[in-house]
């Protein structure tokens, strides 16, 4: 029916499929476990269950809201218009102010309580985040 050319061809084709499908999935099935959604207070508020997942909350720290225990550091982050209350255990970074802007990645307790794992601060004056600023500006 057909030629020995054309039936190495067909096979040769759907072999770089085959290997072009597999790749993309296992791509894809490696970085959905280092995937970390970015929230604003006001989205984490109007969740209808909390996932248990890792996830980032960016804001405003809010004035007058750092607590500096012997080893915690307790703060708000404000998006102006909703606020979640953070916990974190470690050294907070040089630029970590209050009304600064700033990422706390970490897992969330309850609409109103986050436990954070990292904090990530601006690099400086003019620098926001374009998750932050794209979350203020929709309040």
């Amino acid at each position: 029916m057909y030629g020995r050319k054309v039936k190495l061809r067909f096979l040769f084709v759907v072999l770089i499929l085959i290997t072009l499908i597999l790749t993309t999935f296992l791509i894809l099935k490696s970085l959905e476990e280092n995937v970390v959604y970015f929230q604003s207070p006001s989205e984490i508020k109007s969740l209808s269950e909390i996932d248990k997942s890792k996830i980032r909350v960016g804001g405003m720290v809010k004035k007058n809201s750092i607590s500096i225990n012997s080893n915690e550091v307790i703060f708000i982050i404000t998006d102006f218009k909703n606020e979640i209350n953070v916990i974190y255990s470690g050294a907070v970074p040089n630029l970590f102010a209050e009304g600064k802007g700033v990422v706390a990645e970490g897992f969330l307790r309850d609409r109103n309580f986050f436990s954070a794992t990292k904090i990530l601060a601006k690099h400086d004056e003019n620098y926001m985040p374009p998750e932050v600023k794209e979350a203020l500006g929709e309040n």
